[in-house]
């Protein structure tokens, strides 16, 4: 099953910017792929979400559960229904001199293996692609530049 795994070092501070990531609804205010999250059900270290995004001008919905490690500045997904086979992986943040490295770890299955015969590696440089869209945007609300090329 494909695996991508994509980081960025954003000057802020690793508790911030874990927060940002916590706050997932917001994430269409700055994510242009990201169209909308729509928390379904939160607990003390979970929430329900329900996503639409867009690659390619193609629409992926699915529902996920996310968990949260605040000590750890960590965020678990996983998917629960939707579009895809498997969908799971992990957001980390942590420190590092010039503020936090953020790591996006990205394990699916589009569960037609004729597909990822197919277009596998195509479809893994979109999820990459994808990936690092939703770090940059992050790094970029993070240090001010939202909205700017």
């Amino acid at each position: 099953m494909p695996y991508v795994e994509k980081s960025i070092i954003i000057q802020g501070d690793p508790d911030e910017v874990y927060l940002l990531a916590k706050d997932m609804e917001k994430f269409p205010d700055f994510m242009p792929d990201v169209q909308s999250v729509t928390v379904t059900r939160r607990e003390d270290s979970m929430t329900l979400t329900d996503w639409v995004t867009e690659i390619d001008g193609t629409e992926i919905l699915w529902t996920e559960e996310d968990r949260f490690d605040d000590v750890r500045r960590r965020i678990q997904y996983r998917l629960l229904e939707g579009d895809l086979d498997k969908f799971e992986g992990e957001w980390r943040f942590d420190p590092v001199d010039e503020g936090t490295r953020v790591v996006l770890t990205v394990d699916f299955d589009f569960g037609i293996p004729e597909l990822v015969n197919l277009i596998g590696d195509i479809l893994t440089l979109k999820v990459g692609e994808n990936s690092e869209m939703m770090l940059k945007s992050m790094k970029d609300r993070v240090e001010g530049k939202a909205g700017t090329p």
